[in-house]
């Protein structure tokens, strides 16, 4: 059965030059759009199998597209084609729920390649661009803020077909399902096809918890568990929540920093995106508080 692939770029000669290179695969449908508003159009009208997607897009740029084009094309696959190479836009482009991004000095070695691969179920990235591990915190004013970044975070990766892996205090779950509902996000079908995986921080830290510090151990070996039970049938797995937010609300400073310590080196060695969402802190020019957010890739408030 054929696929549909939209291309969108504002360069003809670069789109031109896309529709050469895969006019040699029977296979693919192609389409175009010149900007941001167009493709978002477009998207809707045809649910394109593929979506190849530049950043630097007039009317609306890339980034946003991407963001509308996965509510309102949630089995659309999007692979970013871009002359951007910092780890931060590749970083947030991924984290849009893209599957791929192709560096367009690479487009002539990479294009079939990151298709057939994204295609698949697979992520592509360009050699050369160091897409650093995504580690990241938001400090939040309030509930609603940080319970709005969480369900934001799971809802782009159960979108892409992602595993999200989730650890919330028991009125926090409760509330954070509800919002991903609202982000038409069929919770249900996630749990029940093991895409959603929840716990209760009261019953994910006595797992690791020996002594009122984190076992380095056991943490390992519970959370590489839970990653490899994910990725099963899931090509990347993300993870969210308050454990060490939790540690830190009972005053336990050093091992909260200790326990996200650990949670980077999972972002690091088992390729999983990590959210950490705390209570905006009174006092941000403390020692522990830049010491926590050392342990982190990227630090917001919200």
């Amino acid at each position: 059965m054929p696929q549909s692939i939209l291309i969108v770029d504002d360069s003809e000669h670069f789109r031109q030059f896309v529709c050469r290179t895969l006019v040699e695969k029977p296979e693919f449908l192609i389409f175009q759009a010149s900007d941001g508003l167009e493709a978002l159009q477009k998207a809707q009208d045809l649910q394109p199998d593929l979506v190849l997607l530049d950043i630097g897009l007039p009317k609306l740029n890339g980034l946003e597209a991407a963001r509308r084009i996965r509510r309102l094309c949630p089995e659309s696959k999007i692979i970013f084609l871009s002359l951007e190479s910092s780890p931060d836009i590749v970083r947030k482009a991924l984290s849009l729920g893209s599957q791929g991004y192709i560096h367009k000095p690479r487009a002539q070695s990479d294009l079939l390649l990151a298709i057939e691969a994204v295609l698949e179920g697979k992520r592509f990235v360009s050699g050369g661009l160091e897409a650093s591990h995504r580690h990241e915190v938001h400090f939040c004013s309030d509930d609603s803020a940080l319970l709005g970044s969480a369900a934001r975070f799971i809802a782009d990766a159960l979108k892409a077909g992602d595993a999200a892996i989730t650890v919330f205090t028991a009125s926090h779950r409760a509330k954070l399902l509800q919002q991903l509902r609202a982000q038409s996000v069929d919770i249900d079908a996630a749990v029940q096809s093991g895409s959603y995986i929840s716990f209760d921080v009261n019953e994910m830290l006595p797992i690791f918890m020996v002594n009122d510090w984190p076992d380095s151990v056991r943490f390992f070996e519970a959370v590489s568990s839970l990653i490899a039970r994910a990725k099963q049938k899931h090509p990347r797995v993300v993870a969210c929540g308050e454990c060490s937010p939790t540690l830190l609300a009972q005053g336990k400073v050093e091992a909260t920093v200790q326990l996200e310590h650990f949670w980077d080196e999972v972002a690091r060695t088992h390729d999983v995106d990590i959210l950490c969402v705390y209570p905006l802190p009174q006092d941000r020019e403390s020692d522990a508080f830049n010491r926590l957010c050392a342990e982190h890739s990227a630090v917001s408030f919200r």
